[in-house]
């Protein structure tokens, strides 16, 4: 899929440098086109768009946390008013898109989410996945890796962090059999772009989950984003993957896994396994887990 030249993201925001979210908007925007009406909840790209500025280059509305596919069913509906009144087709060009991150996916939103989906309801639904409850301290969330630290799961002695496994909204999504169901990496741009040209063949909900570099929260350098990102794939901890009314598929299976201490010991949020002393239990939990999902990934291509 060839990558248009036109932005629909401005630079130059009060969102942090080497922000994964305001990467992944830009090639999100890219994929979608102009015909996109925006919808964004309370998170870390919310502060882009700070009255009166924005760096959207599209119609864009701001919803309340737990409310963006609620709004999402608003906008198509007001769509589907006026191109019934005034009979004008260009409206049905417009891409309905909410781009929220993993505090509203997996928590707060999830309800509204859920029922967008179940309804069948054709919009885009974008998950900037940077694993904590980023522009408010760096608080846990559901999708906060095991063994990491946030602002309200610190380490202290023999503590590790975040007890709790992260949770799986993939799996969860994928039980609602929706069209499209896909995890993205502004590291692998082509493949993302790919899914994007796919997912339009499809009407109802389709819906992406990015993991998305917070150099703030994670304690990374903000050059190092995207080869974070790479990195994070290249370990297997981020799988690449689709799924079509269920049926998974992986777009990038790695001939050979890194070693995911590679992936932990650039941040700072997992420095604790390593310093005053390191925690090899832990990381060979963490790398276990690893090695049993793409063991149960190749078992079921042999099928």
């Amino acid at each position: 899929m060839d990558i248009e030249n036109d932005e629909y993201i401005a630079p130059g925001t009060a969102l942090c440098p080497g922000c994964g979210a305001q990467l992944l908007a830009r090639h999100v925007m890219k994929a979608l086109g102009k015909n996109v009406v925006m919808i964004n909840v309370p998170g870390c790209f919310a502060i882009s768009t700070l009255f009166p500025f924005t760096c959207v280059r599209v119609p864009f509305i701001f919803a309340v946390f737990g409310g963006g596919p609620a709004v999402a069913q608003g906008v198509a509906d007001a769509i589907e008013i006026l191109k019934d009144k005034y009979g004008n087709d260009k409206l049905q060009k417009y891409k309905i898109l909410v781009y929220t991150g993993d505090g509203a996916a997996y928590d707060i939103g999830f309800q509204s989410a859920s029922a967008a989906i179940h309804r069948q309801l054709d919009f885009y639904y974008v998950c900037y996945d940077n694993e904590a409850y980023g522009n408010t301290g760096f608080q846990l969330s559901s999708a906060t890796p095991y063994a990491s630290w946030t602002s309200t799961s610190p380490y202290k002695g023999e503590n590790i962090g975040n007890i709790f496994p992260k949770k799986d909204l993939f799996e969860i999504w994928r039980a609602h059999k929706p069209p499209y169901l896909a995890t993205i990496s502004i590291s692998h741009v082509k493949d993302m772009m790919n899914k994007f040209k796919e997912a339009q063949r499809y009407r109802g909900p389709k819906l992406f989950i990015a993991l998305s570099i917070c150099p703030t929260g994670w304690g990374v350098n903000p050059e190092d984003t995207v080869n974070l990102a790479r990195l994070a794939v290249q370990t297997g901890i981020w799988p690449l993957k689709k799924a079509i009314y269920g049926e998974v598929q992986h777009t990038f299976i790695p001939s050979k896994l890194r070693n995911v201490e590679e992936y932990l010991r650039l941040q700072r949020r997992f420095r604790h396994l390593f310093k005053p002393k390191k925690r090899e239990e832990v990381i060979r939990e963490i790398q276990e887990n690893i090695y049993q999902y793409w063991e149960n990934v190749k078992a079921a291509e042999k099928k």
